[in-house]
Parts: C-alpha cells; sequence; structure tokens
C-alpha cells in the first residue's frame, strides 16, 4: 500500500494505490491521518482510489474513519475515480450518502 498527497490551493488530495485490508490499513490509517493533522488549513479532502487493487469492509471503515476525523476540522470530504471494484464495494454499502464520489 502506497499513500502519497498533495495540497493546493485549500484542497488535500490524498492518492491511495494497493490494496486496502485488515493489514495495510492499519499502517495507511497512520500516515493519512498525520498527513490530515498537518494539513487542517484544508477547506476539503478528495481521496483518489483510482490505484486501489482491493478493498474490503476494512477499506469502508477506514474511509469513513478519516470522514469522521476530517468532519472534526471542518474539512469536506469526497472520493474520486475508485476503480471498478473499489466503486462496487462503496455503492454497495452506502458509503457514498455520506461521502461525495466526484
Amino acid at each position: 500500500m502506497d499513500v502519497n498527497y498533495k495540497l493546493d490551493r485549500g484542497t488535500l488530495t490524498i492518492f491511495l494505490s494497493g490494496d486496502i485490508d485488515e493489514y495495510s490499513s492499519s499502517l495507511i490509517r497512520k500516515k493519512v491521518d498525520r498527513i490530515i493533522d498537518e494539513s487542517a488549513q484544508a477547506e476539503r479532502a478528495v481521496f483518489n482510489l483510482s490505484e486501489i487493487n482491493f478493498m474490503d469492509s476494512t477499506g469502508i471503515g477506514f474511509l469513513i474513519g478519516r470522514y469522521k476525523k476530517l468532519r472534526r476540522y471542518g474539512i469536506s470530504m469526497s472520493i474520486e475515480e475508485p476503480n471498478f471494484n473499489a466503486d462496487k464495494i462503496l455503492s454497495m454499502s452506502g458509503v457514498y450518502s455520506l461521502i461525495q464520489k466526484i
């Protein structure tokens, strides 16, 4: 699992690649939480999921946890470019009723 990010004009974009499963979620949670804490001045956060190979329910929990963390900072969250598999899981779980897909 790889995590990259950029902060540009108030938008924090977090690029995730690889698998989001029980093993990787605890590792990326720490990295992403640190990025969020260091970018608290952002107005919005976008999670780019175009390079996600696999996501299970742990990935859903990871995203909802980051949504809650961002809300505490007053930062909105959206998901962009989920690949077919991630999009299917997120649609079936109802995550898009909470987190906007752009």
